[in-house]
């Protein structure tokens, strides 16, 4: 099954970067370059104390049935068809899907018990990604942005340091992952493409053949390489970067940045740590996170669409899908563990929403925002624990229930970040970065 594919929103595979419409869909490097200069410094260069995080979004609501949160006493038509497995903390099982997951949860966190009242695609994703809920009602298919995301506030409050973006996301970005009233140079940095492929290079950031082998020894053959490499796709076109103004300096700047390059030039992995991630665009796209984030990139979210199993959830696609899931996360967490970076990287797990207790009559789960599981690990959290609980048939969120404003607390406390500081929209009106919430305690030693 393709990692990236329709939901029953009706939104297809996109693997391209779009360029000139930052604000809405992302930004390709000459809308970086163009925007980069406005943004907030204020953060400085990366120290050892400072934490960055990679949140990895499950479009369509994965089910915690079939993850993190069996119930193997329920009835048969409740519990489903997968048996639980035991993890390293007693008492404590997962579902037989994850049991590389399984056997990792002495180095990370799982909450049981968050939960909201939006069944729709377009307001739980907008929910989980801003901490804010939609002030209208949002249906099954919208793309909405009333709340910057959790990258764009980070963005906006940390800046660009050393020639790369603050917020960055692979290989396209969530609906409601964009800036909102921060403005286009807070809207995450596409990072579009199968890593896994031979070869890869990230549009964009790789400096043009005609550069990296000394040939454009004039300032004019250098600008013809960066606008052929600029205009890639049609919106560039009209790209005011290709033109000469105060900020193409800075593009030459970011192509040409020791740390860009290195990042992004995975082939550079040992083999043996390539194939620990799974030999797959989501695997890859995992160690690139990471590659980034450890070089000081703030915060990446790497997406991972089809996720909205309204049938057939027991057969094989789902399977492959939720294996290619436990391995990479798995080989995530304890690479950074490996590295010593795990303390200094808070690595996220979720979707929307959980799926419905009843398994309906194409044999597959509907929306549940009632209750959900997410993954919490790093940057600090206590690892070994699970937090909360649903009922003895997973219906409900039953014991220290959390809500997606004290996720969203959570998440910026642990960045660094009052989550109640005011922000002021481009109206001027003052706006907290989260209305309400407090700190999941169980996250904070």
């Amino acid at each position: 099954m393709n990692a990236l594919n329709r939901n029953c929103a009706g939104i297809a595979r996109r693997d391209f970067i779009q360029l000139g419409v930052g604000g809405v869909l992302g930004l390709g490097m000459s809308d970086l370059v163009q925007l980069r200069a406005s943004a907030a410094a204020a953060a400085g260069k990366p120290s050892a104390d400072r934490v960055n995080c990679i949140l990895v979004w499950l479009d369509g609501g994965p089910t915690h049935y079939e993850t993190f949160d069996p119930k193997p006493d329920a009835p048969s038509d409740v519990r489903g068809e997968f048996d639980p497995i035991p993890t390293p903390v007693p008492g404590v099982q997962f579902c037989q899907t994850v049991p590389k997951l399984a056997k990792t949860l002495d180095k990370m966190a799982i909450i049981r018990s968050i939960c909201h009242k939006d069944p729709n695609h377009g307001g739980g994703n907008h929910y989980m990604m801003t901490g804010a809920p939609t002030p209208v009602p949002v249906n099954c298919g919208s793309s909405v942005s009333f709340h910057p995301s959790f990258g764009s506030v980070v963005s906006h409050l940390r800046g660009v340091q050393d020639g790369l973006p603050a917020y960055a996301s692979l290989p396209r970005k969530s609906r409601s992952a964009g800036p909102h009233f921060l403005g286009g140079q807070h809207a995450p940095f596409v990072i579009d493409g199968d890593p896994n492929r031979k070869g890869y290079r990230v549009r964009d950031v790789v400096l043009p053949r005609a550069i990296s082998e000394g040939r454009a020894n004039t300032r004019l053959k250098l600008r013809k390489s960066l606008d052929r490499m600029l205009r890639i796709a049609d919106a560039a076109a009209a790209d005011p970067a290709v033109d000469f103004d105060s900020f193409y300096q800075q593009g030459i700047d970011l192509i040409s940045s020791q740390e860009a390059q290195a990042a992004f030039d995975i082939e550079k992995e040992p083999e043996a740590v390539r194939e620990r991630y799974g030999r797959n665009d989501f695997g890859q796209r995992l160690l690139l996170a990471r590659r980034l984030t450890e070089v000081g990139v703030s915060f990446v979210t790497v997406y991972n669409g089809g996720w909205d199993h309204h049938t057939k959830i027991f057969q094989d696609g789902f399977k492959k899908k939720i294996n290619t899931v436990d391995v990479g996360m798995a080989a995530l967490i304890n690479d950074l563990h490996d590295r010593g970076q795990l303390d200094n990287t808070l690595v996220l797990l979720l979707g929307e929403f959980g799926r419905t207790p009843k398994i309906n009559k194409d044999v597959g789960r509907d929306h549940w925002p009632h209750a959900m599981s997410v993954l919490v690990a790093g940057g600090g959290v206590p690892p070994a624990q699970v937090i909360g609980a649903t009922d003895v048939k997973g219906y409900y969120a039953s014991d220290n229930i959390y809500s997606p404003e004290d996720f969203a607390c959570s998440l910026y406390r642990k960045m660094g970040i009052d989550p109640h500081m005011i922000l002021h929209t481009n109206t001027g009106r003052p706006l907290p970065i989260v209305n309400g919430g407090s700190p999941i305690k169980e996250l904070f030693a």
